[in-house]
């Protein structure tokens, strides 16, 4: 397994067109309105992959040490991937009603 490449980089949502800022403590992938990400990645923050589909949120899972994870599923190939919730954060938190919605209708 490569390293972690930490990139904690504004960006401007490809699902919702939201301006998304960095994260404080960790890095953000997802966009904290809509929950959608982009499959860019092959390990966290290399950017090495070429699929770059649209990873639509599916479902909420909880973590006994990551707390809430929101998985998401590429649009392009199926790959399913996990990203923490970013809740207790000052700026942009996550949609707690995005993910309620999420975690009583999963797809």
């Amino acid at each position: 397994m490569a390293a972690f490449i930490r990139r904690n980089e504004p960006f401007t949502c490809a699902h919702c067109g939201l301006h998304v800022e960095p994260a404080e403590r960790t890095c953000r992938n997802h966009c904290p309105r809509c929950l959608y990400s982009l499959h860019v990645d092959v390990e966290p923050g290399d950017r090495a992959n070429p699929c770059g589909g649209l990873m639509e949120p599916v479902r909420v899972e909880y973590h006994s040490k990551k707390g809430y994870q929101i998985v998401h599923r590429c649009t392009r190939c199926g790959q399913e991937t996990r990203n923490i919730a970013l809740l207790d954060v000052d700026v942009q938190p996550d949609d707690r009603e995005r993910l309620y919605e999420l975690m009583r209708y999963p797809r």
